[in-house]
């Protein structure tokens, strides 16, 4: 009867830190160490109990100086060091994605991805102090607040004409731990982030393609030891599936 009462206690333990089923777009970027600024990113979809690869893997920057523990909805409860304002690391863990921001006014032909587009109103809020930290903000342009000219949105900046919300430190946000993260266009083949995932514009454009709303998309950021560590507990995509991605 113990025996049997660990094993339930276990497998409830394990559920309780696994991918939800609903997630059928899955988007996995492997990081060599912690402090890798380089690494590789690819699409995986589910097909009833198993993770297919989309795709090759291709090849992303993160943060100047790498990764570390974000808060989404695996990984914040881990040891290590822990995202915070300015740190130049990318969130590491799992996340959902939010919104697709633009200053378009459509997505790449083929996309059908919830999106908004940005205007002269348009603010992302990065200063913890801000009770409106790391919150997208629309304000009146006739009679902005006073902290609206330095946290407001791009316009016609190529790296920034789509920014894929990365859901870090959203649900709350919690000051200090870390904003305005997104996936978007890389400034150059060698030049990391301050902490978002971005890869060249073919890249991006074929993600967003890719993604559908009611598919869940979420995305794994690990380094590779922590994703052979914990890929089987949170129920992502076995190695094996695509060997390139872990080279």
């Amino acid at each position: 009867m113990r025996t049997l009462l660990f094993l339930l206690t276990v497998a409830l333990c394990q559920s309780a830190f696994a991918l939800d089923s609903s997630v059928r777009q899955l988007i996995v970027s492997i990081a060599p160490t912690w402090d890798s600024s380089v690494g590789k990113l690819q699409l995986f979809e589910r097909q009833k109990d198993k993770w297919l690869p989309v795709g090759e893997p291709v090849r992303v920057l993160y943060g100047k100086n790498g990764l570390a523990w974000g808060k989404g909805e695996l990984g914040e409860e881990q040891q290590g060091i822990h995202k915070t304002e300015r740190d130049k690391r990318a969130p590491a863990g799992v996340f959902a994605l939010g919104t697709i921001y633009t200053y378009d006014k459509a997505l790449p032909e083929g996309a059908d991805y919830p999106f908004h587009t940005i205007t002269a109103a348009d603010a992302w809020v990065d200063d913890p102090l801000n009770p409106l930290y790391n919150q997208h903000v629309v304000v009146d342009p006739a009679n902005p607040p006073p902290w609206f000219e330095k946290q407001k949105m791009r316009l016609d900046d190529p790296p920034h004409r789509w920014l894929v919300e990365i859901r870090h430190n959203s649900d709350p946000p919690v000051s200090g731990a870390g904003s305005a993260i997104f996936f978007h266009i890389q400034r150059g083949p060698d030049r990391p982030s301050a902490g978002c995932t971005v890869m060249t514009q073919p890249s991006i454009v074929r993600l967003i393609r890719w993604l559908r709303k009611g598919d869940t998309p979420h995305y794994v950021l690990l380094p590779r030891e922590e994703y052979l560590r914990l890929w089987k507990t949170w129920g992502l995509p076995d190695p094996k599936t695509s060997p390139a991605l872990f080279d």
